[in-house]
């Protein structure tokens, strides 16, 4: 990885920030500034909240909520595929086991 900087124009409520983004990193960049920048119009159309400062809170909350339930989506999702591996591994010992077994017994 490089620390190298570009600096990348966005644009969030009609409004244009400079922010400086790791080399290789532009496109996920612009795509979180339209995701944000959708998020914040929706809430401004709705009426219910009026300056950009909570606007912008009420996006961050709405994503931060998102981002932790999908976390424990995935770590729930990692004990699933733990336990699923914990279990074929368990067949798969027993399985040569029992070949060893078998082989044990030709040999005789």
């Amino acid at each position: 990885m490089t620390d190298k900087t570009q600096a990348v124009s966005v644009k969030i409520l009609e409004k244009e920030y400079k922010i400086a983004c790791p080399e290789g990193e532009h496109p996920a960049l612009v795509e979180a500034a339209k995701e944000v920048d959708t998020r914040m119009q929706a809430i401004r159309k709705s009426g219910k909240v009026l300056s950009n400062d909570r606007v912008a809170v009420m996006v961050a909350l709405n994503l931060a909520h998102e981002l932790l339930a999908t976390r424990s989506e995935v770590d729930e999702i990692d004990e699933t595929v733990i336990d699923q591996i914990d279990k074929m591994q368990d067949k798969i010992s027993l399985t040569l086991k029992n070949c060893e077994q078998y082989d044990n017994k030709e040999e005789l």
